[in-house]
């Protein structure tokens, strides 16, 4: 995995210097330190799947040039057998995996995501992003966190909600919890 943490930083980081962007600017419009973006771009830290969805918009380049370095060129359809998405482990808290890699001009960002249990004790790491978001519950029991809210889903349950304003999810009980996000 820390090989692909250092694929995904390099294509981050070669793509800003290409559009002329700083360091600076780039830390600026995702609201984190530059110190903090910097380890992202030297792969000293994960970059979440939202802050990379966000560098996409920046660097307007599709985020599937980010986690595999090949554009998209499917403009009809794309289909992705299941089990054979683009496979995104940013963090431990989720494991993503992109099912719609390969089409061009999309207007979401489509993803299984899989959250492995932990102790309650454990803080969550909150994250917001521009734009909406629809999860609806696969697999397990899922609480989501949002804007002082704490929401318990179930296998069927969705929520779509303003992606702008911080959000966690955990795990409920002690089995992973799958869901399916589209991200617009």
């Amino acid at each position: 995995m820390q090989e692909k943490i250092r694929e995904i930083a390099d294509r981050v980081r070669e793509l800003r210097d290409l559009s002329d962007i700083s360091i600076e600017d780039m830390a600026g419009f995702l609201k984190i330190s530059p110190e903090l973006y910097i380890q992202y771009e030297q792969a000293r830290q994960d970059i979440p799947a939202s802050i990379l969805f966000e560098i996409a918009a920046r660097l307007k380049v599709d985020m599937s040039v980010l986690l595999t370095g090949k554009d998209p060129h499917m403009n009809v359809f794309a289909v992705t057998r299941k089990g054979e998405g683009v496979e995104v482990e940013r963090r431990s808290d989720y494991k993503y995996q992109n099912l719609a890699a390969n089409f061009i001009h999309k207007k979401a960002e489509i993803f299984v995501v899989t959250v492995e249990p932990k102790p309650e004790e454990e803080d969550l790491h909150k994250n917001a992003h521009p734009g909406q978001e629809f999860n609806y519950l696969l697999e397990g029991e899922l609480t989501v966190y949002i804007h002082d809210n704490e929401i318990t889903l179930k296998e069927g349950d969705c929520i779509f909600f303003d992606s702008n304003y911080e959000h966690a999810m955990r795990a409920s009980g002690d089995k992973p919890a799958k869901f399916l996000a589209i991200i617009l």
